[in-house]
C-alpha cells in the first residue's frame, strides 16, 4: 500500500517537471536574444580596384604657441561713400587773332586769287601801242571782274586822260598810275569801321543779313571772334530759327570764344529771339549783340516781312547800329541783285564779301558799293576761324597789281 502510494507521488511529480520544461521552452522561443556585450567590428571594406585603401591619421595636437591667439572678428566693411562724377572741364577758350593787319597777313592768298585783273591790266597797259583796240581788251578786263558798266568806264576815261597828258610808260609809273586809279574807283573816303557801340546805356547791336548759302552764320561767328579779338563782350542772338542746325552752328562759334548764345525752339519767331538776345545783352551789361537772321531766297516776300519785323522789334530797345550784308563775291552781278532787294526792306549800312579769295571777279568791291552806297566793311578770305578781316583798299590794291 505504501509502495502505491509513492508510486502515485513519483508520477506526478514527473510530470510537472516536464509540464514545466515544456512552458520553459515555449516561453524561450518568444523573448528576443540578450544583447551580446562584446561589440560587433566591421572590418574594412576592401578597396576597388585602381582605389587605394584610406588609412585615417589622427592629426598631431598643436600647441598655443603654434596656433596663435585666435583672430578677432573682422568688422564689417563700410559701404564708400557715393562720389559725384566731376563735371567736365569747360573747353578752353581760343584766342583769336588781333584784327589790326589781317588783310596784309592774307595778302599773299588774295594776290593769288586776284592776279588776272591786275597782272592784265598792267600787261595791256604796257604795250609799246595804246590803240582802240587794246582800250576795249582794258574795258573787257574790268568787265569780267564785275566792276560795273559806270564804273569801268570811268576808269578806262581816266586812265586814257592821264596816260596822254603824263606820257607815263614805265612799269614803274603805270602801276602807280594804275594804283591811284583804282584807290579813286574803290573809295578811300568811306567809314568802314564796324559800328558796335550804342550811344545809350545799352550794348551795340549789329544784325547780319543775306540769304543762305553766303556765310551768313559762319560769318556772324567770324565777326564774334574779331570783336572779342578787340577786347569786345559780346552775346549772340540764333535768330535764324528756319535752317536746321544754325543755332548750333553759331552756338559753337561763340563757345570758343566766350560768347553766349540766345537761342529759341526751332521753326520759333525769329523777331522774338532777337528781342531777348537784346535784352539779355542789357543785362548781362554786354559790350556787343550780334543776332544771325534767316536767309531763305530773297525772291520769297515772306523773308523780307520777316527782316522788317524783326527790325522793329529789336529797336524797341533802342535803334539798330548797324545792318551787314554778307554777300558772295563768286556770285558776281547775282549778289547785286540781292543786295537791292534786301536794302529797300532794311537799312543796309556796310557790305561783308566772303568767298574773295575763291574768285578773280574782285571788282564786286567797287560794283556794289557803287549800287548800295554804302561800303564793304569786311571781307572773307578762306575757311579758317580768323580769315574774316577789316577791309583796306590800300591792302586790296595793292595785292591786285602787286609791288
Amino acid at each position: 500500500m505504501e509502495f502505491v502510494i509513492l508510486a502515485v507521488v513519483i508520477a506526478l511529480v514527473a510530470v510537472g517537471v516536464i509540464s514545466g520544461l515544456v512552458v520553459s521552452g515555449r516561453k524561450k522561443k518568444q523573448l528576443p536574444p540578450a544583447p551580446s556585450s562584446t561589440p560587433t567590428i566591421t572590418p574594412p571594406a576592401e578597396p576597388h580596384v585602381g582605389e587605394e585603401a584610406e588609412t585615417p591619421r589622427e592629426e598631431p595636437r598643436r600647441t598655443i604657441e603654434e596656433v596663435g591667439p585666435p583672430e578677432a572678428e573682422a568688422p564689417a566693411e563700410e559701404a564708400p561713400e557715393a562720389v559725384e562724377p566731376e563735371a567736365p572741364a569747360a573747353p578752353a577758350l581760343e584766342v583769336p587773332e588781333p584784327t589790326a593787319g589781317r588783310l596784309v597777313r592774307l595778302r599773299a592768298r588774295l594776290a593769288r586769287s586776284q592776279n588776272s585783273l591786275g597782272k592784265g591790266l598792267l600787261t595791256l597797259l604796257s604795250r609799246d601801242n595804246l590803240d582802240e583796240d587794246t582800250w576795249e581788251e582794258i574795258e573787257d578786263t574790268l568787265l569780267t571782274a564785275d566792276v560795273g558798266v559806270a564804273p569801268t568806264q570811268e576808269l578806262v576815261e581816266r586812265l586814257r586822260e592821264r596816260v596822254r597828258v603824263l606820257g607815263t610808260r614805265t612799269p614803274e609809273g603805270l602801276r602807280t598810275l594804275l594804283r591811284e586809279e583804282l584807290l579813286t574807283l574803290l573809295g578811300t573816303d568811306f567809314d568802314r569801321a564796324v559800328k558796335t557801340e550804342s550811344g545809350l546805356d545799352t550794348p551795340g547791336v549789329v544784325m547780319v543779313v543775306g540769304v543762305n548759302g553766303t556765310g551768313k552764320t559762319t560769318t556772324t561767328g567770324k565777326l564774334a571772334r574779331v570783336l572779342v579779338a578787340d577786347g569786345r563782350s559780346v552775346v549772340l542772338g540764333a535768330a535764324d530759327t528756319f535752317r536746321a542746325a544754325a543755332a548750333d552752328q553759331l552756338q559753337t562759334w561763340g563757345e570758343r570764344v566766350g560768347a553766349r548764345t540766345v537761342r529759341g525752339p526751332e521753326g520759333g519767331d525769329p523777331a522774338s529771339i532777337a528781342f531777348d538776345a537784346v535784352k539779355e545783352g542789357i543785362a548781362e551789361g554786354a559790350d556787343v549783340v550780334l543776332i544771325d537772321t534767316a536767309g531763305r531766297l530773297h525772291t520769297k516776300t515772306g523773308l523780307m516781312d520777316e527782316l522788317g519785323k524783326v527790325k522793329r522789334v529789336v529797336e524797341k530797345h533802342g535803334p539798330l547800329d548797324e545792318v551787314l550784308l554778307v554777300l558772295d563775291a563768286t556770285t558776281g552781278q547775282n549778289g547785286l541783285v540781292q543786295a537791292r532787294v534786301f536794302a529797300e526792306v532794311v537799312d543796309i549800312t556796310g557790305i561783308v564779301l566772303t568767298k574773295l579769295d575763291g574768285t578773280a571777279k574782285g571788282g564786286i568791291v567797287v560794283a556794289v558799293q557803287r549800287e548800295l552806297g554804302v561800303p564793304v566793311k569786311l571781307v572773307g578770305l578762306g575757311e579758317g576761324p580768323d580769315d574774316l578781316a577789316p577791309f583796306e583798299p590800300e591792302a586790296f590794291v595793292d595785292a591786285l597789281i602787286g609791288d
